[in-house]
């Protein structure tokens, strides 16, 4: 198995599980955001981008049967200040994977895509045959290689799962930069200072924890052929109440900054999970409160750590 952005916040999760079951496992990361602490020590490590010429080559060298593709540009702010950026990580990036894909033979690839390709949902919960409609550049950067997939799978024989994630939290996810709304909120608590909500607080997202991701990609190791799915907890929760859950586990009584809402940011979101949970066999282990928990326990532990 060979892992795209192995060092990152998901997919080091997901070579930890693999390497926990007797794979071999290698990871291609970048460490634009990877984290060498994050890498397991039993992977092998090939330090390079996706966009490098040298990939097709390692693919040939490791000749792994599955590849999951994590590697890409995650943040939507990122995407609409810079989307010739964005489009050539996500984008181009993918394509040149495929075709190194194609190259080594690999009889399948998981493609890690988002709820973002579904922009503000027609109806809740979202299904995977609601209309692409998405808000950001990123959204589009991440629906569009899941169309060079089908294609190369029809022209190549080459097999693939797609899973659209939810919000996903967790353990490993870095405040800065791409940080996830959950892992910010409780950089601020734990650094006393005030959390910042963007818009009322009334938008709801599907939070899904980062080990029932984890747990999804090896279900789609082999299950889902040719799929879409849904990775989520299909629950909505809004962000005021995420904050409120995460202060009371830290027994926080500050009050959160409101700001403006930021453009690109969907309202609602929630999405089905019927198909995976039928497809891949695959259900959520955890409530929120309980990957919550997990979270703040881990961060707690590293901020008192330095």
């Amino acid at each position: 198995m060979l892992v795209t952005g192995g060092a990152g916040f998901i997919a080091s999760h997901i070579v930890d599980l693999l390497i926990e079951q007797g794979n071999h496992v290698a990871i291609l990361d970048n460490f634009s955001t990877g984290r060498e602490e994050f890498v397991n020590s039993q992977a092998v490590v090939y330090k390079e981008d996706i966009l490098d010429d040298q990939l097709t080559n390692i693919l040939l060298d490791f000749n792994p049967e599955v590849i999951i593709h994590h590697a890409a540009q995650i943040d939507v702010q990122t995407s609409i200040k810079r989307p010739a950026f964005d489009a050539q990580i996500n984008v181009v990036g993918t394509i040149k994977l495929l075709e190194a894909c194609k190259a080594a033979r690999v009889r399948k690839i998981i493609y890690a895509s988002s709820a973002a390709v579904y922009g503000n949902p027609i109806y809740l919960p979202v299904d995977e045959r609601h209309p692409i409609a998405p808000l950001s550049f990123y959204g589009v950067s991440k629906h569009t290689p899941e169309h060079y997939l089908e294609v190369f799978s029809q022209q190549f024989d080459l097999d693939y799962t797609i899973l659209r994630y939810a919000n996903v939290y967790g353990v490993r996810q870095d405040p800065k930069g791409e940080g996830g709304v959950v892992s910010m909120f409780i950089d601020k608590i734990l650094g006393l200072q005030q959390p910042i909500i963007y818009g009322d607080g009334k938008q709801t997202r599907d939070f899904i924890y980062v080990k029932d991701v984890a747990n999804a990609n090896i279900a789609a190791l082999n299950s889902g052929s040719k799929g879409t799915y849904n990775i989520s907890c299909n629950l909505q929760t809004t962000v005021n109440d995420l904050l409120l859950t995460i202060s009371l586990l830290y027994n926080h009584k500050g009050t959160p900054i409101y700001k403006e809402m930021r453009s690109a940011d969907i309202i609602h979101s929630c999405l089905d999970n019927s198909a995976a949970r039928r497809d891949l066999r695959w259900e959520p282990l955890y409530t929120l409160k309980d990957g919550l928990k997990e979270t703040c326990e881990y961060y707690s532990h590293h901020y008192a750590n330095g």
